[in-house]
């Protein structure tokens, strides 16, 4: 019973702080690491005592935080190689980008971190192309898509 309520009130803070982090990169252009150094450090907790319950294992919530980094600052190293020369003033993928995606591949594993990108590129493009603006607050998007994995992964499958 102890622990059902203590993993509900770790959920309800991981909410929270995904909550935090997704108005603040639409607010200000930044990811908190106050809000993101939790969110992280509950999904580990989530895979490490959870499992059994919790569909994801410790070893691939970490190989999904490795391949969600590596792969994130790899794609953005690539793009500011791209844009290192033209008029943009605005980079590519921040590295709050690249470490909340991280923390996404914790949360999801390496199973469903590819649904969550997929999901936050397609709901990204259409929110910019609706508002026809150059920047597009990727962690926002991203937090969308982990909460749409999470449902999958719990209900859909």
């Amino acid at each position: 019973m102890f622990s059902y309520i203590f993993f509900g009130i770790l959920a309800f803070v991981a909410l929270f702080c995904l909550v935090q982090i997704s108005v603040a990169d639409m607010r200000r252009r930044i990811i908190p690491d106050v809000y993101l150094w939790p969110f992280m450090l509950i999904g580990l907790i989530f895979a490490c005592w959870g499992y059994g319950w919790w569909p994801i294992s410790p070893h691939f919530a970490v190989a999904g935080a490795i391949m969600g980094y590596v792969l994130t600052f790899c794609l953005g190293m690539f793009f500011d190689f791209i844009h290192r020369n033209s008029k943009n003033t605005y980079s590519s993928i921040g590295l709050g980008d690249v470490k909340l995606i991280a923390a996404g591949g914790i949360w999801l594993g390496i199973e469903y971190l590819g649904g969550a990108l997929v999901c936050a590129c397609l709901v990204g493009l259409i929110w910019g192309l609706w508002h026809k603006q150059r920047y597009i607050p990727f962690g926002t998007f991203f937090g969308f898509g982990v909460i749409w994995s999470l449902i999958q992964m719990f209900f859909l499958v």
